[in-house]
């Protein structure tokens, strides 16, 4: 059996209460930090991280014991519903990770599905960085 992995760039990343709230933390396990192709953007009160050639993502990558559980439980989390993706707030994508030994893997990542309107780019690609700051 092949691991499946996760990625977390915004609020489901440690030292915030989404994940620990939708009760998946005993099925996750951490395997470092990593990053994504992409851009993220600030919404205010979580970020939205949008599929692009240039520019990296940084975040958390979990190994899933029970990745149909807590692929569900994140759907709902997420406002993903694979039944409706096009009026999914979030879209669920499997897209190479760099982890953290400098090799690759498929992770799970939501990217967001909405018109961006007037979200500030996250140049740096680190939600935490920009949240320490902000």
């Amino acid at each position: 059996m092949t691991s499946e992995f996760v990625f977390f760039y915004g609020t489901l990343m440690a030292g915030f209460d989404r994940r620990r709230r939708a009760g998946i933390d005993d099925k996750l396990r951490y395997i470092g930090r990593g990053s994504i192709r992409g851009a993220l953007f600030d919404l205010g009160i979580y970020p939205a991280a949008v599929a692009a050639p240039e520019g990296h993502i940084w975040g958390e990558v979990y190994e899933m014991s029970d990745a149909a559980a807590v692929l569900a439980a994140l759907d709902d989390i997420e406002g993903y519903r694979h039944d409706d993706p096009d009026r999914s707030l979030y879209m669920r994508k499997q897209v190479d990770v760099v982890l953290p030994d400098g090799t690759r893997a498929q992770a799970w990542v939501y990217f967001y599905n909405a018109p961006l309107g007037r979200a500030q780019p996250i140049t740096s690609g680190d939600y935490l960085e920009h949240v320490k700051v902000r």
